[in-house]
């Protein structure tokens, strides 16, 4: 047998065989996936439209409300994973209850932040007002307000407020004066300056 024949199957083609023919155009390169935060919120916004289909009576999006978004809000607490104790069981305000309890499981206050985030840019993303957005509505802050410390008494573990690192005007300059004298880092200093400024 030559070098030159193929080794394969008469079915199989060689390596040398895939590839564009001279004259034909390529197609364009595929765009890329879209990010997990662009996948949920497609997700989100997807069950939000499902959600409003089946409501009863069906609502448009222009008929919609901060109280259409609280009662969304509720109606996932029926598929929530984390427990939380009512005032009357001995879990209730225990980080770390000793006993397993009928309580129920809900929506975790800081997924339901994040929801409601996802679908405030989804609603302008397909061509909602920022001034009509329900999901920006006094009410929807409100309601996750209540159910962040309605948690955080259960869990007998406070929410607290992460704080921003804010350095001095004089520390970020010396850090950019002293990463661009070292031609490394310059770029994430002037990142964290143009971030402290916001």
């Amino acid at each position: 047998m030559e070098p030159s024949e193929p080794t394969g199957s008469a079915g199989e083609e060689g390596p040398s065989s895939t590839g564009v023919s001279g004259g034909s155009t390529a197609e364009p390169p595929a765009p890329p996936p879209p990010s997990r935060y662009e996948s949920q919120k497609r997700r989100d916004w997807n069950t939000f439209q499902q959600y409003l289909r089946n409501h009863k009576p069906p609502l448009t999006l222009a008929r919609c409300s901060g109280a259409h978004v609280i009662e969304f809000m509720k109606y996932l607490d029926q598929f929530g994973k984390t427990k939380v104790h009512g005032p009357g069981c001995p879990g209730f305000g225990q980080p770390n209850p000793l006993a397993p309890c009928a309580c129920p499981l809900k929506q975790a206050w800081g997924s339901l932040d994040a929801l409601v985030g996802r679908l405030r840019a989804a609603f302008e993303e397909n061509g909602g007002k920022p001034e009509s957005n329900p999901f920006g509505n006094k009410a929807v802050r409100i309601y996750l307000r209540e159910v962040r410390e309605s948690q955080a008494k259960a869990r007998g573990i406070p929410y607290e407020k992460k704080k921003r690192k804010r350095s001095s005007a004089s520390a970020s300059g010396s850090a950019s004066a002293s990463a661009a004298a070292s031609g490394s880092g310059g770029d994430e200093t002037a990142d964290n300056a143009r971030g402290d400024g916001i």
